[in-house]
Parts: structure tokens; sequence; C-alpha cells
């Protein structure tokens, strides 16, 4: 599995996303983001990461259940 990163920010390793999914043997996760720009656009590599993690989380038997992105005050689903 290989980090994801998106322009201007930081890098996210897979395992740092189920590493507490897996220790609390939970079902599914929900993963959240920000937009500093204040943008509720969901992009081509928001989609990307979604579905990325949704195709690990199928392997280890986790659901991905939501991706939100925050912007602001506000928050839409990236999935």
């Amino acid at each position: 599995m290989a980090p994801f990163r998106h322009h201007s920010s930081s890098l996210v390793h897979p395992r740092e996303v189920f590493a507490p999914a897996i220790e609390d043997r939970a079902n599914s996760i929900i993963i959240a983001h920000n937009h500093p720009s204040g943008s509720l656009f969901v992009g081509k590599k928001d989609k990307e990461v979604s579905q990325r993690i949704k195709d690990e989380g199928d392997l280890l038997g986790i659901k991905l259940d939501e991706h939100i992105i925050i912007a602001g005050d506000d928050f839409v689903s990236a999935l």
C-alpha cells in the first residue's frame, strides 16, 4: 500500500488509516479531511482516495462507510 498525497497536503499512509480500526476490531470506518481553500468541490483526487481506501478496506474486511470533506463550517460527502 502506497501513501496518499494531494497537492499541497499531508502524506497519509493506509496503515495509519486502518491501524485504529484493526486494533479496535471495527467493521467499518469513516474518514474525513479538510479543504483549507474552503471549496466543497469533490475532485478527482478525492474520489481516487475514497476508492483506494474502499478497495484496501475490502481486503481487510473493513467497510468505508463515509468520506467527509470539511471546508470552513460546511461539509460534503466524497462518496
